[in-house]
């Protein structure tokens, strides 16, 4: 039962809680309680073995706590809530130490105390460094953790220390400029102490190169000590190792593969290093490749010709043996060679007037065909005589399939600007099948018929017992009269106006004497297939007398200062000389059997040049070799040096028979001839010379390129000389070699390749004889 006390407090409540809500709108309020705060955890754990300070503990990424040295214990400082994650992690490695975590990670559920954070000690890498003196040295630890080392540093030490019982594995990544460093002590396992027993030494490298000379293919690769393989670029003019040899060590530069065509040589190439070696010389030299008929000459002295059917090409087919012919090459490349004395299709011995045409696209090494001329050398009506073909003039100026020069050797010969081939003179037989110099001038057209026609443009078609005189006018002004006394061996050349010159020989002066001549003459070809006419430019109309044929005497040159052109200057009078011409239009005259600046004859070795555009008919300048000979019949001897290298010290012997070529570049080659060796010994050549002229005009440099410096010296021949080494037909080889000869026939193809068929020498087996031959030389 409630007392009206308390009855009536409760009424009283009632009504203000009543009075109140009235107040209000009338609306009930329910109280909303207080925000029930979730657990938190604190994260905390265990330390072990931490001795260093510096550790710095993270929880989710923050948080940071640093733990002090030798702590046992950890709690972050900021707790977490319950149900959240957790995850304590190492920001900061202490000094000296790595400590990992385990444990590390969960979801707080209560305070957190099972994460255990364990630290070992760690041990540096180091050691000690000798003799760098350069920069660019660079360690490794277990092939990572790379280490600069600067020059001249004493100690090392990486970065990155490592755990007691670890392995380590120092190496050089980069070697230091010019030196190399090896490690020793540089791999085990630490053990609870820092490694400083790394030693690092380092000792001076060197650089191995030098020159390269002569190289023109590509494939040529070098090695060093048997490895270390280089390979050198075509025409380059330097070379050097990328591998640095050590100061004190051996070096021995080999060639590993020879460049295609071509037979490096190394001189200066062994050796032990106390320095950079530059001195290591490459020479390379190209190589001799046969390309067609005999290696032997046989029982009859040459071999017969074999001629196939008329303007047809055939594989078998070749001309005989054979030397002083006379070539030209056409539009196309092809080789022309026309007579020569040597061998017919019976292998009878004569005079020959036989035109062949060598094309080398033909087939695998080339062929030839035969475009006219006889098959055979006729008796002579004179036993005094050679055989040979008489020749057939037909009319003056007129073109004809009948028309055909007779046979001859040693003749003159040029090619027009239409491409036409014009010969002149020769030791052979006129028409009426007499023997003796000849003054004949002749037009070949190749384009005329089916096989090309002869046009006989002026001179004698005759040979009278006086011999055919010059006709030399007044010098310097042309004459239908003029014409230039019968003779063979001149030198030749065309100018760039089309023009014909003509040096020397031997033949017959304006009195009728039959000696060595020195005059110089050009011929102005005819428009429109007239006759031209000659001037006398320069030399002699004379020479002084002496016996005839054996060129025993000839006027003496005129020599002057040696590289300065001169108006009076003349080379003296000479026969079988080699001529080149350059890419200026100037004449170059190299030896031939003639008269030196005292008169007296024998074998030349000066060298000439004439430029016809000094002064008013052209001036000569001497350029080499000597003036002087010691006596009758006599030569200097060859001045070789060494093989593939230039000097101005060297040169060829004096020659004559001598063939030569001119380069892409305008280096003048000669090969071979009749001469002088290094020895003083006289016999048939098979050296291989390139003469550089000077770029600024002086006096250039002579190069032995190939073949042997001295002939044998025996006294079974009269003229000794090397065998050929003919190797595999079709195949270059570093051996392969031309034998000894004189009166061979060259020309360049249009891929300036040096070409050389027969000539009088030796075969393979050392037999002298006509050879016919054919070789082909990459320069």
């Amino acid at each position: 039962m409630i007392s009206r006390k308390s009855f009536c407090i409760f009424t009283l409540f009632a009504i203000a809680l009543t009075t109140v809500s009235g107040c209000s709108g009338g609306s009930k309020s329910t109280p909303v309680p207080p925000a029930v705060q979730p657990p938190i955890f604190t994260i905390g754990g265990a330390v072990a073995g931490l001795t260093g300070a510096g550790l710095v503990l993270q929880n989710n990424g923050g948080n940071n706590l640093a733990v002090s040295a030798n702590a046992t214990s950890f709690t972050f400082a900021t707790p977490a809530t319950s149900g959240s994650a957790y995850g304590v992690t190492v920001l900061t490695q202490p000094l000296g130490q790595s400590c990992t975590v385990t444990n590390a990670s969960g979801t707080a559920t209560a305070s957190v105390t099972s994460v255990i954070v364990a630290c070992t000690q760690l041990y540096t890498i180091g050691g000690t460094v000798t003799g760098l003196t350069g920069t660019g040295l660079v360690l490794e630890d277990n092939a990572g953790n790379d280490l600069l080392i600067g020059a001249n540093a004493t100690t090392f030490t990486f970065a990155t220390p490592v755990t007691s019982g670890a392995a380590y594995s120092i190496t050089v990544l980069t070697q230091p400029a010019g030196q190399n460093c090896t490690v020793t002590n540089g791999s085990g396992t630490t053990a609870a102490v820092n490694v400083t027993n790394v030693s690092v030494a380092c000792t001076q490298t060197y650089t191995i190169s030098g020159t390269v000379t002569g190289l023109a293919g590509t494939g040529l690769v070098l090695q060093d000590n048997g490895g270390n393989n280089l390979t050198v670029s075509a025409n380059a003019t330097t070379f050097a190792f990328s591998t640095p040899v050590l100061g004190g060590a051996a070096y021995a530069i080999t060639a590993l593969t020879q460049p295609a065509a071509e037979s490096c040589t190394v001189t200066n190439g062994r050796g032990t290093v106390t320095a950079n070696v530059g001195n290591v010389s490459i020479v390379c030299v190209g190589e001799w490749t046969w390309i067609g008929g005999s290696n032997v000459v046989g029982f009859n002295g040459g071999p017969a010709g074999v001629y196939g059917t008329l303007g047809t090409a055939a594989p078998t087919n070749t001309p005989g043996g054979r030397n002083q012919a006379t070539t030209w090459t056409d539009a196309s490349g092809n080789l022309w060679l026309f007579g020569g004395v040597g061998r017919d299709s019976a292998g009878t011995h004569g005079e020959l007037n036989d035109l062949w045409k060598f094309d080398a696209k033909l087939g695998a090494s080339g062929q030839w065909t035969w475009m006219g001329g006889s098959t055979i050398t006729p008796p002579s009506p004179s036993y005094q005589s050679p055989n040979g073909q008489p020749g057939n003039y037909g009319t003056l100026g007129t073109p004809s399939p009948a028309n055909f020069p007779g046979g001859r050797d040693e003749s003159m010969s040029w090619k027009d600007t239409s491409g036409n081939f014009w010969l002149f003179g020769g030791g052979g037989v006129n028409a009426a099948s007499v023997y003796g110099p000849l003054s004949d001038l002749w037009e070949f057209n190749p384009t005329l018929g089916t096989s090309g026609e002869w046009t006989w443009m002026g001179g004698n078609s005759k040979v009278p017992s006086g011999g055919n005189h010059g006709v030399y006018g007044a010098l310097g002004t042309p004459d239908a009269a003029n014409l230039p006394g019968a003779r063979y061996g001149g030198a030749t050349w065309t100018d760039a106006s089309g023009n014909f010159w003509l040096f020397g020989g031997n033949g017959f002066d304006e009195n009728g004497l039959n000696e060595s001549l020195n005059d110089l003459w050009k011929y102005t070809p005819g428009t429109n297939g007239n006759l031209g006419e000659w001037t006398w430019m320069g030399g002699s109309p004379t020479v002084p007398p002496g016996e005839s044929r054996g060129a025993q005497t000839g006027q003496p040159g005129i020599y002057g200062t040696l590289g300065t052109a001169g108006t009076t200057n003349t080379p003296g009078g000479r026969t079988s000389a080699v001529s080149w011409i350059d890419a200026s239009g100037n004449l170059w005259l190299f030896g031939g059997l003639g008269a030196d600046s005292a008169g007296t004859v024998g074998y030349l070795n000066d060298l000439w040049k004439f430029d016809p555009t000094l002064g008013a008919t052209g001036e000569w300048t001497w350029m080499g070799g000597s003036s002087t000979l010691s006596s009758q019949n006599a030569g200097p001897s060859g001045v070789y040096g060494a093989l593939g290298t230039a000097a101005s010290t060297n040169i060829p012997g004096g020659r004559f028979g001598a063939t030569g070529w001119v380069d892409a570049s305008g280096n003048l080659w000669l090969s071979g001839g009749q001469g002088y060796d290094w020895t003083d010994t006289m016999g048939y050549l098979n050296d291989l010379w390139k003469y550089t002229p000077s770029a600024t005009g002086d006096t250039g440099q002579w190069t032995w390129m190939g073949g042997d410096s001295a002939v044998p010296n025996t006294a079974t021949s009269t003229f000794p000389g090397q065998p050929g080494v003919y190797g595999i037909l079709g195949t270059p080889g570093a051996t392969d070699l031309t034998g000894g000869r004189y009166g061979a026939a060259a020309w360049t193809d249009a891929s300036g390749n040096l070409w050389l068929f027969g000539g009088q020498g030796y075969d393979s087996i050392g037999a002298v004889g006509d050879l016919n031959d054919l070789w082909q030389y990459q320069p």
